[in-house]
């Protein structure tokens, strides 16, 4: 057996289709239409999930076919192999967000299954929506082949109709929602609104999961640095493509860096640093210790907490600020942020990327902060940060919180307790909670749920009816990176695990308090009242889920270690026969 390691790793595919025994093989290549030529060059998996799933995800075979061609042109065979995709949008508020977690997995399964299957000798990935993207990064990284990653970029906004004239995104819809079932806003107001907050393809406009995913590929040195805010319809993602495909091809053919080259502790706090500075998702504490895992790295969410409290928010984006992806691609891109960053000294240079130069080299010719969507670090929005990691005797494990955009970092009030995401959207939508409410929502944990559902349904309702600012929201499942307000989630241990959430009652007051100083968030109880309540408590009824519900229930760990489902990284060799 030979380690990829090996000088000889050009090329794995070899015994695919060298010697007597491979004529059937040449036969099934030959049948793709490959000359003799093109089967002996490396064999390249070019991944993605294009797809009518979700516009995050209609234009990505188009872009795959230019890395096709950018794949050839640099001396490689490219082989086409779609991957399936769960669509937040679509899933969002009904039992079909149970399924969005646990695609990553599958994503990142799959490219495991087809890269090992088929021996290819590099990945091309490219992903567009919440969880495809750190899916194939983990699965490239699990698969340890060269390797290049590229997000397939973020729909334009859309303009309200009428004098406003404003940008508008899908998360304006859901908050009109909000509006119209307190009175606020019509139906007719919402229908134009629907109409006009999406109109290309690409992924959801703002630093939601999607584009803050397309950051950190960047930061974590696995695509190329300005890929990530091109929007999703510009013709540039074309040539784009292609450069990206040509520097793979280098990789494959010389030697380049591997995955595990590239995601080391450093590029992983780069990564924590870029989300940190743009306020972006929730959902990156739950990504970066998975994909860490992959690697073979301890990085759990205590580690993604303490980059997260010494990065300064600089970039002003929604849902916490004003500004979009768009805004972002026209001022330089992720670049600009990354060296303004690492001018300041919150990033580490030296890490590598995959075009084998390190990150300080390439942001070297990045663009200045324009003072407006990213400032410079000196004049930051918040000296802290735009998300944190919330401890204390409610949350063990901690919880996480984007303050981004907050009003205020201090809240006090009674429980107001649901035990599914059912049961709180009920509630919301007929307006049975008060003002200074902490609203909880538990069993929605990875395993509980199974696969921690995201509330962004509940918390645009909130916003909609105008109490956004006057409650909080407690929850051991997920938020959409959309999700804005005092809105906590990712509580560990779960319900489900017996962690302290599921010893809350209606009334039981909770403190939070995210202020640099503290970040902490507790129930004012007992200690020993906490334990009797969770010794006498009745675990809900074990909805039989079947398939593949059933199959992660049992396999999947805690949030704070990201939601993984296999218990290492995996060895890859070259010929395990």
């Amino acid at each position: 057996m030979t380690d990829i390691g090996d000088k000889a790793r050009g090329f794995r595919s070899a015994i695919i289709r060298d010697g007597i025994i491979r004529a059937t093989t040449r036969s099934f290549l030959q049948a793709l239409g490959q000359d003799d030529e093109d089967i002996a060059r490396p064999h390249i998996g070019v991944f993605h999930t294009g797809g009518e799933m979700s516009p995050c995800n209609l234009n990505l075979r188009e872009q795959a076919q230019h890395a096709k061609t950018g794949i050839y042109a640099g001396g490689g065979t490219p082989h086409e192999c779609p991957v399936m995709s769960v669509s937040d949008g679509l899933s969002m508020a009904h039992s079909g967000m149970r399924f969005s977690l646990v695609s990553r997995e599958l994503i990142a399964d799959s490219v495991e299954t087809s890269t090992r299957g088929h021996q290819w000798d590099g990945i091309f990935a490219i992903g567009a929506c919440d969880k495809n993207l750190p899916g194939l990064m983990m699965g490239m990284v699990r698969c340890n082949v060269p390797s290049v990653f590229v997000h397939g970029g973020s729909a334009l906004p859309g303009q309200m109709p009428g004098p406003d004239g404003r940008d508008l995104n899908v998360v304006d819809t859901y908050e009109t929602i909000g509006k119209v079932l307190a009175g606020t806003a019509t139906a007719d107001e919402l229908d134009a609104m629907s109409r006009a907050c999406l109109p290309t393809a690409g992924a959801c406009a703002g630093q939601f999961t999607a584009n803050t995913m397309g950051m950190v590929s960047e930061a974590l040195g696995l695509a190329p640095i300005g890929s990530s805010m091109v929007p999703a319809v510009f013709s540039e993602r074309a040539p784009l493509m292609r450069r990206a495909a040509k520097t793979l091809m280098k990789a494959v053919l010389g030697d380049g860096p591997l995955p595990r080259d590239i995601v080391t502790r450093q590029s992983l706090e780069n990564a924590c640093a870029l989300v940190s500075a743009t306020g972006g998702s929730t959902n990156a504490a739950l990504h970066l210790p998975a994909i860490a895992h992959e690697a073979g790295i301890r990085f759990h969410l205590d580690d993604v907490a303490e980059v997260f409290a010494r990065t300064p928010l600089i970039a002003d984006l929604r849902p916490g600020g004003q500004y979009l992806a768009r805004d972002v691609y026209y001022i330089g891109g992720a670049g600009v942020i990354l060296r303004t960053l690492l001018a300041q000294g919150f990033l580490h240079g030296g890490a590598l990327t995959f075009t084998g130069r390190t990150l300080a080299e390439e942001v070297a010719d990045a663009g200045e902060p324009d003072g407006r969507v990213v400032r410079r670090a000196g004049d930051a929005i918040s000296r802290d940060g735009g998300l944190a990691v919330l401890k204390g005797n409610l949350c063990p494990d901690g919880a996480l919180l984007k303050t981004a955009g907050l009003k205020t970092l201090v809240h006090r009030g009674p429980a107001r307790v649901f035990d599914s995401e059912e049961e709180a959207q009920a509630a919301v939508q007929n307006r049975r909670y008060e003002a200074g409410d902490v609203i909880v929502i538990r069993n929605e944990g990875p395993r509980g749920s199974p696969g921690m559902r995201e509330m962004l349904g509940i918390t645009a309702l909130l916003y909609g009816q105008g109490m956004g600012d006057r409650v909080a929201l407690l929850t051991d499942g997920r938020f959409s990176g959309a999700t804005r307000g005092l809105c906590i989630g990712y509580a560990g241990p779960e319900a489900a695990d017996g962690g302290p959430i599921a010893a809350l009652a209606d009334g039981d007051m909770i403190a939070i308090d995210a202020r640099a100083e503290a970040h902490s968030i507790t129930v004012e109880l007992a200690a020993d009242e906490i334990g009797a309540r969770l010794a006498r408590r009745k675990p809900p009824a074990n909805l039989h889920r079947g398939g593949v519900l059933e199959k992660y229930a049992l396999t999947v760990r805690p949030g704070h270690q990201g939601a993984v489902t296999h218990s290492g990284a995996v060895t890859w060799l070259r010929d395990e026969s």
